[in-house]
Protein backbone atom coordinates (compact mmCIF):
# COMPACT_ATOMS: atom_id res chain seq x y z
CA UNK A 1 0.00 0.00 0.00
CA UNK A 2 1.53 3.29 -1.11
CA UNK A 3 1.00 6.19 1.31
CA UNK A 4 2.47 9.64 1.96
CA UNK A 5 4.87 10.39 4.80
CA UNK A 6 2.45 12.89 6.37
CA UNK A 7 0.06 9.96 7.04
CA UNK A 8 2.53 7.58 8.74
CA UNK A 9 0.84 7.98 12.14
CA UNK A 10 -2.19 6.10 10.80
CA UNK A 11 -0.18 3.01 9.83
CA UNK A 12 1.98 2.11 12.85
CA UNK A 13 2.73 -1.61 12.83
CA UNK A 14 1.67 -2.06 9.22
CA UNK A 15 3.73 -2.62 6.09
CA UNK A 16 3.44 0.23 3.62
CA UNK A 17 5.34 1.70 0.65
CA UNK A 18 6.77 5.21 0.35
CA UNK A 19 7.83 6.82 -2.92
CA UNK A 20 10.29 9.68 -2.89
CA UNK A 21 13.85 10.97 -3.10
CA UNK A 22 16.88 10.48 -0.88
CA UNK A 23 17.36 13.60 1.20
CA UNK A 24 20.25 12.24 3.27
CA UNK A 25 21.88 8.86 3.72
CA UNK A 26 24.57 7.32 5.89
CA UNK A 27 25.84 3.82 6.55
CA UNK A 28 27.43 2.16 9.57
CA UNK A 29 28.35 -1.11 7.93
CA UNK A 30 25.45 -3.44 8.60
CA UNK A 31 22.81 -0.69 8.87
CA UNK A 32 21.90 2.12 6.48
CA UNK A 33 19.94 5.19 7.50
CA UNK A 34 18.09 6.74 4.56
CA UNK A 35 16.13 9.96 5.05
CA UNK A 36 13.43 9.89 2.39
CA UNK A 37 11.39 12.92 1.33
CA UNK A 38 8.19 12.71 -0.69
CA UNK A 39 6.97 16.31 -0.74
CA UNK A 40 4.81 15.90 2.37
CA UNK A 41 7.61 15.32 4.89
CA UNK A 42 10.72 13.36 5.81
CA UNK A 43 11.03 9.78 7.10
CA UNK A 44 14.04 7.85 8.35
CA UNK A 45 14.22 4.41 6.73
CA UNK A 46 16.31 1.75 8.51
CA UNK A 47 17.92 -0.78 6.15
CA UNK A 48 19.47 -3.76 7.95
CA UNK A 49 21.77 -6.23 6.27
CA UNK A 50 20.11 -9.64 6.12
CA UNK A 51 16.60 -8.18 6.07
CA UNK A 52 16.87 -7.56 2.32
CA UNK A 53 19.04 -9.16 -0.38
CA UNK A 54 22.77 -8.36 -0.32
CA UNK A 55 22.55 -7.10 -3.89
CA UNK A 56 19.82 -4.58 -3.04
CA UNK A 57 21.63 -3.59 0.18
CA UNK A 58 24.77 -2.76 -1.83
CA UNK A 59 22.84 -0.84 -4.47
CA UNK A 60 21.08 1.29 -1.86
CA UNK A 61 24.40 2.01 -0.16
CA UNK A 62 25.76 3.60 -3.33
CA UNK A 63 22.77 5.81 -4.17
CA UNK A 64 23.44 9.55 -4.23
CA UNK A 65 21.37 12.40 -2.85
CA UNK A 66 18.10 12.94 -4.77
CA UNK A 67 18.04 9.43 -6.20
CA UNK A 68 14.41 8.37 -6.57
CA UNK A 69 12.99 5.10 -5.31
CA UNK A 70 10.13 3.33 -3.56
CA UNK A 71 10.77 1.84 -0.14
CA UNK A 72 8.58 -0.77 1.54
CA UNK A 73 8.68 -1.46 5.24
CA UNK A 74 6.92 -1.60 8.60
CA UNK A 75 6.03 1.70 10.25
CA UNK A 76 7.08 2.16 13.86
CA UNK A 77 6.90 5.08 16.24
CA UNK A 78 10.28 6.56 17.11
CA UNK A 79 10.30 9.98 18.85
CA UNK A 80 14.01 10.44 18.11
CA UNK A 81 13.48 10.17 14.34
CA UNK A 82 12.52 13.06 12.11
CA UNK A 83 8.73 13.32 12.11
CA UNK A 84 8.40 10.89 15.04
CA UNK A 85 8.16 7.72 12.92
CA UNK A 86 10.52 5.50 10.96
CA UNK A 87 10.38 2.63 8.49
CA UNK A 88 11.95 -0.80 9.03
CA UNK A 89 12.78 -1.60 5.41
CA UNK A 90 11.76 -4.95 3.87
CA UNK A 91 12.17 -4.06 0.19
CA UNK A 92 12.96 -1.21 -2.21
CA UNK A 93 12.86 -0.43 -5.90
CA UNK A 94 15.33 2.05 -7.38
CA UNK A 95 13.76 4.34 -9.98
CA UNK A 96 16.67 6.65 -10.82
CA UNK A 97 20.20 6.67 -9.44
CA UNK A 98 21.75 10.12 -9.09
CA UNK A 99 25.33 11.27 -8.56
CA UNK A 100 27.00 14.66 -7.98
CA UNK A 101 23.85 16.51 -6.90
CA UNK A 102 24.99 20.17 -6.88
CA UNK A 103 23.01 21.24 -3.80
CA UNK A 104 24.75 19.39 -0.98
CA UNK A 105 25.78 20.18 2.62
CA UNK A 106 28.55 22.53 1.59
CA UNK A 107 28.66 26.27 1.26
CA UNK A 108 27.05 27.95 -1.72
CA UNK A 109 26.63 31.66 -2.34
CA UNK A 110 23.18 33.10 -2.98
CA UNK A 111 23.95 33.60 -6.70
CA UNK A 112 24.71 29.89 -7.05
CA UNK A 113 21.50 28.95 -5.26
CA UNK A 114 19.40 31.32 -7.37
CA UNK A 115 20.88 29.87 -10.57
CA UNK A 116 19.95 26.43 -9.25
CA UNK A 117 16.56 27.47 -7.92
CA UNK A 118 14.98 24.56 -9.77
CA UNK A 119 16.88 22.26 -7.41
CA UNK A 120 17.21 24.52 -4.37
CA UNK A 121 13.42 24.37 -3.89
CA UNK A 122 13.98 20.81 -2.61
CA UNK A 123 16.03 22.03 0.38
CA UNK A 124 14.50 21.86 3.84
CA UNK A 125 14.33 25.64 4.33
CA UNK A 126 12.72 26.33 0.96
CA UNK A 127 10.29 23.46 1.50
CA UNK A 128 9.23 24.87 4.89
CA UNK A 129 8.78 28.36 3.44
CA UNK A 130 6.77 26.92 0.54
CA UNK A 131 4.42 25.05 2.89
CA UNK A 132 3.90 28.21 4.95
CA UNK A 133 3.26 30.23 1.80
CA UNK A 134 0.57 27.74 0.83
CA UNK A 135 -1.13 28.20 4.21
CA UNK A 136 -0.88 32.00 4.02
CA UNK A 137 -2.54 32.05 0.60
CA UNK A 138 -5.27 29.64 1.68
CA UNK A 139 -5.87 31.69 4.86
CA UNK A 140 -6.13 34.90 2.84
CA UNK A 141 -8.80 33.45 0.61
CA UNK A 142 -10.62 31.81 3.50
CA UNK A 143 -10.75 35.01 5.57
CA UNK A 144 -12.29 37.11 2.84
CA UNK A 145 -14.56 34.39 1.47
CA UNK A 146 -15.91 33.64 4.95
CA UNK A 147 -16.51 37.33 5.68
CA UNK A 148 -18.74 38.09 2.75
CA UNK A 149 -16.21 39.43 0.25
CA UNK A 150 -16.53 38.74 -3.47
CA UNK A 151 -13.38 37.89 -5.45
CA UNK A 152 -12.87 40.22 -8.42
CA UNK A 153 -10.21 39.38 -11.02
CA UNK A 154 -8.73 42.75 -11.96
CA UNK A 155 -6.68 43.20 -15.16
CA UNK A 156 -2.93 42.80 -15.31
CA UNK A 157 -2.65 45.07 -18.37
CA UNK A 158 -3.48 48.64 -17.36
CA UNK A 159 -3.97 51.86 -19.31
CA UNK A 160 -3.01 54.21 -16.46
CA UNK A 161 -0.89 54.31 -13.33
CA UNK A 162 -2.35 53.31 -9.99
CA UNK A 163 0.78 54.37 -8.12
CA UNK A 164 3.92 56.25 -9.18
CA UNK A 165 4.32 56.46 -12.96
CA UNK A 166 8.09 55.97 -12.67
CA UNK A 167 7.55 52.41 -11.42
CA UNK A 168 5.46 51.26 -14.39
CA UNK A 169 6.53 48.40 -16.65
CA UNK A 170 5.53 49.41 -20.18
CA UNK A 171 4.54 46.78 -22.73
CA UNK A 172 3.71 47.09 -26.41
CA UNK A 173 0.03 46.24 -26.86
CA UNK A 174 -0.54 45.97 -30.62
CA UNK A 175 1.42 49.18 -31.17
CA UNK A 176 -0.06 51.01 -28.17
CA UNK A 177 1.62 51.39 -24.76
CA UNK A 178 0.03 49.60 -21.80
CA UNK A 179 1.45 48.84 -18.36
CA UNK A 180 1.74 45.85 -16.07
CA UNK A 181 -0.52 46.25 -13.07
CA UNK A 182 0.86 47.98 -9.98
CA UNK A 183 -2.42 47.49 -8.11
CA UNK A 184 -5.95 46.30 -8.69
CA UNK A 185 -7.32 49.02 -6.45
CA UNK A 186 -8.82 51.40 -9.02
CA UNK A 187 -10.80 48.62 -10.67
CA UNK A 188 -11.79 47.24 -7.27
CA UNK A 189 -13.39 50.58 -6.43
CA UNK A 190 -15.73 50.02 -9.39
CA UNK A 191 -16.59 46.56 -8.08
CA UNK A 192 -17.10 47.77 -4.49
CA UNK A 193 -19.90 50.00 -5.77
CA UNK A 194 -21.52 46.89 -7.23
CA UNK A 195 -20.82 44.21 -4.59
CA UNK A 196 -20.09 46.19 -1.40
CA UNK A 197 -17.11 44.11 -0.17
CA UNK A 198 -14.61 42.81 -2.72
CA UNK A 199 -11.00 41.69 -3.05
CA UNK A 200 -8.48 40.81 -5.74
CA UNK A 201 -5.48 38.54 -5.38
CA UNK A 202 -2.72 38.14 -7.91
CA UNK A 203 0.70 39.16 -9.22
CA UNK A 204 1.75 42.80 -9.07
CA UNK A 205 4.59 44.53 -10.90
CA UNK A 206 6.74 47.49 -9.85
CA UNK A 207 9.67 48.73 -11.93
CA UNK A 208 11.29 50.11 -8.79
CA UNK A 209 15.05 50.34 -9.13
CA UNK A 210 15.83 48.97 -5.72
CA UNK A 211 18.05 46.05 -4.72
CA UNK A 212 17.09 45.92 -1.04
CA UNK A 213 16.00 42.70 0.63
CA UNK A 214 12.45 44.07 0.81
CA UNK A 215 11.93 44.52 -2.93
CA UNK A 216 10.88 42.33 -5.84
CA UNK A 217 9.79 43.50 -9.29
CA UNK A 218 7.06 40.84 -9.35
CA UNK A 219 5.22 39.93 -6.18
CA UNK A 220 1.79 38.82 -4.99
CA UNK A 221 -0.67 41.11 -3.28
CA UNK A 222 -4.17 40.77 -1.87
CA UNK A 223 -6.33 43.91 -1.91
CA UNK A 224 -9.73 44.20 -0.22
CA UNK A 225 -11.99 47.20 -0.94
CA UNK A 226 -15.09 48.07 1.09
CA UNK A 227 -17.93 50.51 0.52
CA UNK A 228 -19.24 52.55 3.47
CA UNK A 229 -16.12 52.29 5.65
CA UNK A 230 -13.91 54.78 7.49
CA UNK A 231 -10.29 54.68 8.65
CA UNK A 232 -11.10 53.05 12.00
CA UNK A 233 -13.07 50.36 10.17
CA UNK A 234 -10.10 49.67 7.87
CA UNK A 235 -7.72 49.34 10.81
CA UNK A 236 -10.05 46.87 12.51
CA UNK A 237 -10.39 44.84 9.31
CA UNK A 238 -6.61 44.78 8.79
CA UNK A 239 -5.75 43.65 12.32
CA UNK A 240 -8.41 40.93 12.32
CA UNK A 241 -7.19 39.75 8.92
CA UNK A 242 -3.51 39.58 9.86
CA UNK A 243 -4.29 37.94 13.22
CA UNK A 244 -6.27 35.24 11.42
CA UNK A 245 -3.46 34.54 8.93
CA UNK A 246 -0.92 34.24 11.77
CA UNK A 247 -3.20 31.91 13.75
CA UNK A 248 -3.60 29.65 10.71
CA UNK A 249 0.16 29.40 10.21
CA UNK A 250 0.65 28.55 13.88
CA UNK A 251 -2.09 25.93 13.62
CA UNK A 252 -1.02 24.33 10.34
CA UNK A 253 2.73 24.92 10.14
CA UNK A 254 4.20 24.86 13.64
CA UNK A 255 6.77 22.14 12.70
CA UNK A 256 7.95 24.25 9.76
CA UNK A 257 8.09 27.39 11.92
CA UNK A 258 10.21 25.48 14.45
CA UNK A 259 12.53 24.13 11.74
CA UNK A 260 13.09 27.68 10.45
CA UNK A 261 13.82 28.94 13.97
CA UNK A 262 11.13 31.62 13.76
CA UNK A 263 9.81 33.47 16.80
CA UNK A 264 6.84 31.30 17.80
CA UNK A 265 6.21 33.15 21.08
CA UNK A 266 6.19 36.44 19.20
CA UNK A 267 3.71 35.11 16.64
CA UNK A 268 1.44 33.81 19.41
CA UNK A 269 1.28 37.39 20.67
CA UNK A 270 -0.22 38.67 17.39
CA UNK A 271 -3.79 39.42 18.48
CA UNK A 272 -5.88 42.61 18.34
CA UNK A 273 -5.53 45.37 19.19
CA UNK A 274 -2.35 46.44 17.40
CA UNK A 275 -0.40 49.57 18.24
CA UNK A 276 -1.50 52.86 16.67
CA UNK A 277 0.66 55.91 15.92
CA UNK A 278 0.10 58.92 13.72
CA UNK A 279 2.82 59.83 11.27
CA UNK A 280 3.60 62.90 13.42
CA UNK A 281 3.95 60.73 16.55
CA UNK A 282 6.22 58.36 14.65
CA UNK A 283 8.43 61.30 13.68
CA UNK A 284 8.66 62.38 17.30
CA UNK A 285 9.76 58.88 18.27
CA UNK A 286 12.42 58.77 15.56
CA UNK A 287 13.99 62.05 16.63
CA UNK A 288 13.67 61.48 20.38
CA UNK A 289 16.23 60.41 22.97
CA UNK A 290 14.48 57.09 23.48
CA UNK A 291 15.35 56.01 19.93
CA UNK A 292 19.01 57.00 20.26
CA UNK A 293 19.25 54.93 23.46
CA UNK A 294 17.42 52.02 21.83
CA UNK A 295 19.81 51.97 18.86
CA UNK A 296 22.82 51.96 21.18
CA UNK A 297 21.37 48.98 23.05
CA UNK A 298 20.80 47.24 19.73
CA UNK A 299 24.49 47.52 18.86
CA UNK A 300 25.46 45.96 22.20
CA UNK A 301 23.08 43.04 21.65
CA UNK A 302 24.22 42.55 18.06
CA UNK A 303 27.88 42.43 19.09
CA UNK A 304 27.02 39.83 21.71
CA UNK A 305 25.23 37.75 19.06
CA UNK A 306 28.24 38.10 16.78
CA UNK A 307 30.62 36.86 19.47
CA UNK A 308 28.41 33.84 20.21
CA UNK A 309 28.10 32.87 16.54
CA UNK A 310 31.83 33.30 15.87
CA UNK A 311 32.66 31.13 18.87
CA UNK A 312 30.37 28.35 17.66
CA UNK A 313 31.79 28.56 14.12
CA UNK A 314 35.32 28.20 15.49
CA UNK A 315 34.27 25.13 17.53
CA UNK A 316 32.74 23.43 14.49
CA UNK A 317 35.64 24.29 12.18
CA UNK A 318 38.06 22.79 14.70
CA UNK A 319 35.89 19.68 15.01
CA UNK A 320 35.84 19.28 11.21
CA UNK A 321 39.64 19.05 11.19
CA UNK A 322 39.54 15.94 13.39
CA UNK A 323 38.56 12.33 12.77
CA UNK A 324 34.77 12.23 12.88
CA UNK A 325 32.13 10.11 11.17
CA UNK A 326 30.79 11.29 7.82
CA UNK A 327 27.25 11.84 9.11
CA UNK A 328 28.63 14.11 11.83
CA UNK A 329 30.79 15.93 9.30
CA UNK A 330 27.75 16.54 7.10
CA UNK A 331 25.69 17.72 10.08
CA UNK A 332 28.44 20.15 11.08
CA UNK A 333 28.70 21.41 7.51
CA UNK A 334 24.98 22.15 7.42
CA UNK A 335 25.17 23.98 10.76
CA UNK A 336 28.16 26.00 9.54
CA UNK A 337 26.21 27.14 6.49
CA UNK A 338 23.36 28.35 8.72
CA UNK A 339 25.74 30.01 11.20
CA UNK A 340 27.67 31.87 8.51
CA UNK A 341 24.39 33.09 7.06
CA UNK A 342 23.35 34.29 10.53
CA UNK A 343 26.73 35.99 10.95
CA UNK A 344 26.33 37.80 7.64
CA UNK A 345 22.94 39.10 8.78
CA UNK A 346 24.29 40.27 12.13
CA UNK A 347 27.20 42.04 10.41
CA UNK A 348 24.78 43.77 8.04
CA UNK A 349 22.69 44.95 10.99
CA UNK A 350 25.79 46.20 12.81
CA UNK A 351 26.87 48.07 9.68
CA UNK A 352 23.41 49.55 9.08
CA UNK A 353 22.66 50.52 12.67
CA UNK A 354 24.52 53.87 12.57
CA UNK A 355 22.95 54.66 9.19
CA UNK A 356 19.47 53.96 10.53
CA UNK A 357 20.17 56.08 13.62
CA UNK A 358 21.46 58.98 11.52
CA UNK A 359 18.48 58.90 9.15
CA UNK A 360 16.08 58.78 12.09
CA UNK A 361 17.71 61.78 13.73
CA UNK A 362 17.42 63.70 10.44
CA UNK A 363 13.71 62.92 9.97
CA UNK A 364 11.74 65.83 8.52
CA UNK A 365 7.97 66.14 8.57
CA UNK A 366 6.53 65.94 5.06
CA UNK A 367 8.58 63.08 3.63
CA UNK A 368 7.40 59.51 3.43
CA UNK A 369 8.80 57.13 6.04
CA UNK A 370 11.83 55.33 4.65
CA UNK A 371 12.90 51.76 5.18
CA UNK A 372 15.21 52.79 8.03
CA UNK A 373 12.40 54.64 9.79
CA UNK A 374 10.07 51.65 9.47
CA UNK A 375 12.78 49.29 10.71
CA UNK A 376 13.38 51.30 13.87
CA UNK A 377 9.71 51.78 14.73
CA UNK A 378 8.90 48.11 14.16
CA UNK A 379 11.94 47.01 16.20
CA UNK A 380 10.59 48.99 19.13
CA UNK A 381 7.28 47.09 19.20
CA UNK A 382 6.34 43.46 19.84
CA UNK A 383 3.18 43.57 17.70
CA UNK A 384 2.29 45.21 14.39
CA UNK A 385 2.10 49.01 14.42
CA UNK A 386 -0.37 51.15 12.46
CA UNK A 387 1.09 54.47 11.32
CA UNK A 388 -1.70 56.77 10.13
CA UNK A 389 -2.31 60.27 8.72
CA UNK A 390 0.69 60.74 6.45
CA UNK A 391 1.39 64.11 4.76
CA UNK A 392 -0.74 64.63 1.66
CA UNK A 393 2.28 65.69 -0.41
CA UNK A 394 3.94 62.29 0.13
CA UNK A 395 0.98 60.12 -0.83
CA UNK A 396 -1.04 59.05 -3.87
CA UNK A 397 -3.75 61.17 -5.49
CA UNK A 398 -6.62 58.86 -4.54
CA UNK A 399 -6.18 59.11 -0.75
CA UNK A 400 -8.84 61.11 1.04
CA UNK A 401 -7.77 64.36 2.67
CA UNK A 402 -8.49 64.59 6.38
CA UNK A 403 -11.27 67.16 6.55
CA UNK A 404 -10.00 68.35 9.95
CA UNK A 405 -6.41 68.80 8.74
CA UNK A 406 -5.84 69.50 5.06
CA UNK A 407 -2.14 68.63 5.32
CA UNK A 408 -2.69 64.90 5.93
CA UNK A 409 -4.64 62.04 4.37
CA UNK A 410 -6.71 59.25 5.92
CA UNK A 411 -4.28 56.45 5.27
CA UNK A 412 -2.21 53.88 7.13
CA UNK A 413 0.75 51.55 6.88
CA UNK A 414 1.01 48.43 9.01
CA UNK A 415 4.56 47.69 10.15
CA UNK A 416 5.39 44.13 11.19
CA UNK A 417 7.42 43.85 14.42
CA UNK A 418 11.09 42.98 14.87
CA UNK A 419 12.31 45.25 12.11
CA UNK A 420 10.41 43.69 9.19
CA UNK A 421 8.68 46.95 8.30
CA UNK A 422 5.67 47.59 6.09
CA UNK A 423 3.47 44.67 5.08
CA UNK A 424 0.23 46.62 4.44
CA UNK A 425 -0.57 50.00 2.95
CA UNK A 426 -4.09 51.35 2.71
CA UNK A 427 -6.38 54.36 2.87
CA UNK A 428 -9.83 55.81 2.70
CA UNK A 429 -10.34 56.88 -0.94
CA UNK A 430 -11.22 60.41 -1.96
CA UNK A 431 -14.95 60.37 -2.72
CA UNK A 432 -15.42 64.04 -3.70
CA UNK A 433 -15.28 64.58 -7.47
CA UNK A 434 -13.81 68.10 -7.43
CA UNK A 435 -11.15 67.32 -4.82
CA UNK A 436 -10.12 64.13 -6.65
CA UNK A 437 -9.85 65.95 -9.99
CA UNK A 438 -7.66 68.59 -8.38
CA UNK A 439 -5.40 65.92 -6.83
CA UNK A 440 -4.98 64.20 -10.19
CA UNK A 441 -3.91 67.48 -11.76
CA UNK A 442 -1.57 68.29 -8.85
CA UNK A 443 0.22 64.99 -9.37
CA UNK A 444 0.78 65.83 -13.06
CA UNK A 445 -1.49 63.04 -14.30
CA UNK A 446 -3.85 63.30 -17.26
CA UNK A 447 -7.50 63.56 -16.14
CA UNK A 448 -8.62 62.00 -19.44
CA UNK A 449 -6.95 58.74 -18.38
CA UNK A 450 -9.16 58.67 -15.28
CA UNK A 451 -12.54 59.60 -16.74
CA UNK A 452 -14.02 56.26 -15.73
CA UNK A 453 -12.51 56.55 -12.23
CA UNK A 454 -13.97 60.03 -11.81
CA UNK A 455 -17.35 58.67 -12.87
CA UNK A 456 -17.47 56.71 -9.64
CA UNK A 457 -17.65 60.07 -7.83
CA UNK A 458 -20.46 61.29 -10.07
CA UNK A 459 -22.84 58.35 -9.76
CA UNK A 460 -23.55 57.28 -6.20
CA UNK A 461 -20.27 58.23 -4.51
CA UNK A 462 -19.87 56.87 -0.97
CA UNK A 463 -17.09 56.73 1.64
CA UNK A 464 -14.96 53.69 0.84
CA UNK A 465 -11.47 52.35 1.29
CA UNK A 466 -9.13 49.40 1.26
CA UNK A 467 -5.59 48.19 1.53
CA UNK A 468 -3.00 45.90 0.00
CA UNK A 469 -0.98 43.21 1.79
CA UNK A 470 2.26 41.97 0.23
CA UNK A 471 2.40 38.19 0.49
CA UNK A 472 6.18 37.83 0.33
CA UNK A 473 6.86 40.50 2.95
CA UNK A 474 4.33 38.86 5.24
CA UNK A 475 5.95 35.45 4.79
CA UNK A 476 9.38 36.96 5.49
CA UNK A 477 8.07 38.26 8.80
CA UNK A 478 6.31 35.01 9.76
CA UNK A 479 9.36 32.86 8.98
CA UNK A 480 12.07 35.25 10.15
CA UNK A 481 13.55 35.15 6.64
CA UNK A 482 15.62 38.30 6.05
CA UNK A 483 15.54 38.04 2.24
CA UNK A 484 12.18 38.47 0.53
CA UNK A 485 13.57 36.63 -2.52
CA UNK A 486 13.38 33.39 -0.51
CA UNK A 487 9.63 33.83 0.02
CA UNK A 488 8.53 33.28 -3.57
CA UNK A 489 9.42 30.16 -5.58
CA UNK A 490 10.96 31.98 -8.56
CA UNK A 491 12.00 35.53 -7.58
CA UNK A 492 12.15 38.42 -10.03
CA UNK A 493 14.57 41.13 -8.97
CA UNK A 494 15.95 44.22 -10.62
CA UNK A 495 19.34 42.66 -11.33
CA UNK A 496 18.57 38.91 -11.31
CA UNK A 497 16.20 36.74 -13.31
CA UNK A 498 17.65 33.26 -13.64
CA UNK A 499 14.87 30.81 -14.49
Amino acid sequence: MKIYIENLANFVGREITLAGWIYQARSSGKIQFIILRDGTGLCQCIVEKGKISNDLFNKLEHLGQESSLTITGVVRAEPRSVGGYELAVTNAQIIHSTTDYPITPKEHGIDFLLKHRHLHLRSSRQWCIGKIRHTVIDAIRRFFNDNGFTLIDTPILMAAAGEEEQTLFEVDYFGEPLYLSQTGQLHLECAAAAFGKVYCFGPTFRAEKSKTRRHLTEFWMVEPEVAFIDLDGLLELAENFVSYVVSRVLQDNKPQIETLGADIAGLENIKPPFYRLTYTEAGEILTGEKTAKFMAEQITQLNQQKDTIEKRIAELENEQKGQIKQWKRDKNAAELIALRSDLDEVNIKIENNPKHAKLAAEFQWGKDLGGSDETIISQMHDKPVFVTHYPKVAKAFYMKTDRTNDKVVLNFDMLAPNGFGEIIGGSVREDDYDILLKRIEEKGLKPANYDWYLDLRKFGSVPHGGFGLGVERTIAWLTGEPHIRQCIPFPRMMDKVYI
